[in-house]
């Protein structure tokens, strides 16, 4: 019997060709991810030595140890994680997602950070995903909430719910690119409340975001899930930068 199934993928790569998202050449074969083996092997990953706490890692040699700034001030969350460094090609594509609407980049992030990450999900064996919240003029502006994409994808993978509304931004905030550590901390604090505290209440959280820098907002969205009754809270994101 023929099949219309060859046929009709065969037409879809004349009119969407399989192309490379980082240096768009052509893949035979792009399955889900359409990136191909060269650049994948320049995808800047994160790795040990780093911090357990916190996630940084460290340059050089040795163990995984507490940073500086976990030692002085313990997070409230109680592990984070990131699969890559928030540079090079990795910082583009993030880029492009969130600020040039190209929502489709969604999948390879999600994916990919999930593949990073399956012994420290599995270690942790969370209950729930909780995105980070944007405010609501900030996600008017933008259309949507990265943290929100990225988390549907990873819900379906997982089979693991996903509540968009269990955490909530009470006030909007200033971009926190420009900002010192200590003016993050000071940026964030008070911005988020728990809005479903019995959907969270003795859960394991996976709070989930798109990059980390300092860490601060993840640490308050954490401090407000731990203070609603939250089990534990862990924090992954697709990257982080390499030093705050």
């Amino acid at each position: 019997m023929f099949s219309v199934k060859p046929f009709f993928h065969a037409l879809l790569d004349v009119i969407l060709p399989p192309i490379c998202h980082i240096c768009h050449s052509y893949i035979p074969n792009a399955g889900t991810l359409h990136i191909c083996p060269t650049c994948r092997d320049r995808l800047p990953l994160v790795s040990s030595p780093l911090c357990p706490l916190c996630g940084i890692p460290f340059s050089g040699a040795g163990g995984d140890h507490r940073c500086g700034t976990c030692l002085t001030h313990t997070p409230h969350f109680n592990s984070a994680r990131a699969h890559f460094l928030y540079e090079g090609p990795i910082r583009d594509l993030i880029h492009s997602f969130k600020y040039n609407q190209h929502t489709h980049l969604r999948y390879p992030l999600a994916l990919l950070t999930l593949e990073g990450m399956s012994g420290f999900l599995t270690d942790h064996d969370p209950h729930l995903i909780v995105p980070v919240p944007l405010h609501r003029s900030r996600l008017r502006k933008r259309g949507f909430n990265q943290a929100v994409l990225l988390g549907r994808v990873i819900s379906h993978q997982l089979s693991l719910p996903m509540l968009t509304d269990a955490l909530v931004r009470t006030r909007p905030t200033e971009p926190q690119i420009e900002l010192s550590a200590a003016e993050r901390r000071l940026n964030v604090k008070g911005a988020f409340t728990v809005n479903r505290p019995d959907h969270v209440a003795g859960k394991r959280i996976l709070l989930l975001d798109d990059v980390m820098t300092t860490g601060s907002t993840m640490d308050e969205c954490a401090k407000e899930l731990k203070k609603a009754g939250a089990a534990v809270v862990i924090a992954a994101t697709v990257a982080r930068t390499a030093r705050p």
